[in-house]
């Protein structure tokens, strides 16, 4: 039963990053690939907890998607959880390096 919360943050996440592709023909929604740019609206490279509340998206999504606490969501973290949500694990690109 531990594992529940981590579930359900996980299916909150998912549900948050499928809104975009779900409802394509919204005017106010990103359609696929464009989650990122369009929620960064200060165009920093990263989404604040500010611009994911201001997009309309669960708060939840993004404690899950911020792994290293820091407040923000970058694009590594944003595509390594949708990898995680699609059953991958972390893209390549995320992953540490091999220890010699």
């Amino acid at each position: 039963m531990k594992s529940l919360p981590a579930l359900t943050a996980i299916l909150t996440a998912a549900t948050a990053l499928a809104q975009p592709a779900l409802a394509q023909s919204a005017p106010n929604q990103p359609g696929p690939g464009k989650f990122f740019a369009a929620t960064d609206t200060n165009k920093d490279g990263a989404i604040s907890k500010a611009e994911w509340t201001a997009s309309g998206r669960n708060p939840q999504g993004f404690a899950m998607m911020d792994t290293n606490r820091d407040g923000k969501v970058t694009r590594a973290e944003a595509d390594a959880a949708m990898a995680r949500m699609m059953g991958g694990g972390a893209p390549a690109s995320a992953k540490a390096p091999a220890a010699n």
